[in-house]
């Protein structure tokens, strides 16, 4: 689809300009963690459009997604957001337009997007996953939508390429989140998308409430479920659907949220999606093709008194620093979110309650969350971004809210503690928060937040923390294994304390991450050494001594340090 440029200004709207005098300032006796960085500093100027209609079709209330990507391979990250389109129910009066903003390097972003040829447009997108799918240096985007999702290759010019009908990513009618791994460690990206309910022109009905006269969103609870797909890289710029016959086809669901980890610790990629209103799955990799749906069994399914809940965000991490892998759900009001420890034996316990995130999220619905170490002390913290689907549900409720705040909890050393109220006044707001992607757009080893709201500017947050303490950053460039290195197990030691870490795919909801690791040293001025096992086909484990720190570095498989 070719854009003018008249229907490149149309895409970018009328976003308001948010003043500096609307943030407020710290108390004089501490700092916040997290500043709001306004549009008239930013430069981002885009708006997301929901397409909210009268007949309030469940599309409209599930994006938008954000990413971290370095497009131009550049070493700074720059900005994606994924805007609604044309499809069988919403006809824009005006052109609807993703967004590709790149890095000034200067704390400012520019929009690119026409150039890079990203508007997009022709399906209702939801989210983003970022892969570098044919080795090549530069990631690629994946766009999924309500509709076909949209496959474009980097082209390593500063453009991008439609390249769908080519790849064989024919794909189901109704994607969400997405997630690129080698599931098979034959060292290309795999990839598998969620599909959520069958919402065809047939299925498509609304719903009404007596007591108001209108309609609103339904629970996605009466539609059908679907299952989500798996594509093999086939090495050519193609793909080949390969969830036929396999638990991933025959786990009929509702999904939106996804994250690829080894829970096992058994050196493959295994798979956890959210649903919402039938249970949650948990995809375990047993290699050769094969994989067993477990989730039942691992008493991550449901909650804990049986009941489906409505997952939406999830992401895993190790927050206790036992080597294994932890992870976390987002649900709806009422159900509260769990925090998902691992047993060691492919079973998990919920300790939420334990580490007041169940308390803390009773009221809230959970979209973007992310596990990382905001403040550099070498400990996985987290945060949530919430909002309720239904925009009416204030008229029905006087506890729940349609805009919700943001939580931020650290983690000290091993229980998760709520520091919202010292997080900022950005903390003290409330928005229709969706997607959520952590980055580091300033290059000082500081993870900021990018969050995309239903209907409405996104909100960047420049991280402020961890002032004293030093980190080393990391990329990582596989040669044997895939070039992203996902699937690698890190293990560093900075004042003979030692952290481990996996390099895991997605997570969030709807989103992207900045694909760098900033491992935190706490007060150590120095890393006693950093150790990496890279994903197979490799079996390279390669220990590194004298890392700079306090600064990027790219680390090649076998090669050590790029000088």
């Amino acid at each position: 689809m070719r854009y003018s440029r008249r229907t490149f200004l149309a895409c970018l709207g009328g976003a308001p300009m948010i003043p500096n005098s609307s943030l407020a300032a710290p108390p004089a006796d501490s700092v916040w963690l997290f500043e709001e960085v306004p549009a008239s500093e930013s430069g981002i100027h885009w708006v997301h459009v929901n397409a909210m209609s009268a007949e309030r079709y469940l599309p409209e209330t599930l994006p938008p997604g954000v990413a971290f990507i370095d497009y131009d391979n550049d070493g700074w990250m720059d900005i994606f957001l994924v805007n609604t389109g044309e499809c069988n129910f919403y006809k824009p009066l005006k052109p609807v337009c993703n967004a590709l903003y790149h890095n000034n390097r200067d704390g400012t972003f520019t929009d690119v997007t026409q150039k890079a040829g990203l508007l997009g447009g022709h399906s209702f997108g939801m989210g983003v996953a970022v892969g570098d799918y044919d080795n090549d240096g530069f990631p690629d985007l994946l766009v999924t939508a309500y509709g076909r999702p949209t496959l474009y290759h980097n082209n390593g010019d500063g453009t991008f390429t439609d390249i769908t009908e080519k790849s064989g990513l024919v794909g189901p009618e109704w994607t969400t989140s997405a997630v690129w791994f080698d599931y098979d460690n034959d060292g290309k990206l795999d990839l598998f998308l969620c599909s959520f309910v069958n919402y065809s022109v047939k299925e498509r009905f609304g719903c009404g409430d007596n007591k108001l006269g209108r309609k609103y969103y339904c629970i996605p609870r009466v539609f059908k479920p679907t299952a989500s797909f798996l594509y093999h890289n086939n090495g050519d710029g193609t793909f080949k659907l390969v969830s036929q016959g396999t638990d991933i086809e025959k786990a009929l669901g509702k999904g939106l949220g996804v994250v690829a980890t080894d829970v096992n610790n058994d050196g493959r990629m295994d798979l956890f999606e959210a649903n919402d209103t039938v249970q949650n799955f948990l995809f375990l990799n047993r290699g050769g093709g094969k994989w067993e749906e477990v989730a039942l069994a691992a008493e991550v399914g449901f909650s804990a008194n049986g009941q489906a809940r409505s997952g939406m965000g999830v992401d895993a991490a190790d927050i206790n620093g036992d080597g294994w892998e932890d992870l976390f759900v987002a649900n709806v009001d009422q159900e509260m979110f769990s925090l998902y420890e691992n047993n060691k034996t492919e079973s998990f316990t919920d300790t939420a309650h334990r580490h007041g995130v169940a308390q803390s999220t009773r009221l809230l619905s959970g979209w973007g969350l992310k596990f990382f170490d905001y403040d550099n002390d070498g400990l996985t913290d987290l945060i949530l971004s919430n909002g309720h689907p239904d925009d009416m549900i204030e008229q029905y409720s006087q506890q729940v809210k349609y805009k919700e705040p943001l939580l931020l909890f650290h983690n000290d050393g091993g229980r998760m503690r709520n520091v919202t109220a010292q997080a900022g006044p950005a903390f003290t707001k409330s928005y229709p928060a969706r997607g959520l992607a952590v980055g580091d757009y300033l290059n000082n080893g500081r993870l900021s937040v990018l969050v995309g709201n239903n209907g409405e500017a996104p909100l960047l947050l420049r991280n402020t923390a961890g002032a004293g303490n030093h980190w080393v950053g990391l990329k990582l460039q596989g040669v044997t294994c895939n070039r992203d290195a996902i699937g690698a197990s890190i293990t560093w030691s900075a004042g003979g304390v030692k952290r481990t870490r996996k390099k895991n795919s997605g997570g969030s909801y709807l989103s992207s991450h900045d694909p760098r690791e900033v491992l935190g040293l706490g007060t150590a001025a120095k890393v006693d050494w950093v150790e990496i096992k890279w994903p197979g086909p490799s079996t390279r484990v390669e220990r590194l001594t004298d890392v700079p720190v306090d600064r990027y570095v790219t680390v090649v498989e076998g090669k050590g340090i790029a000088r």
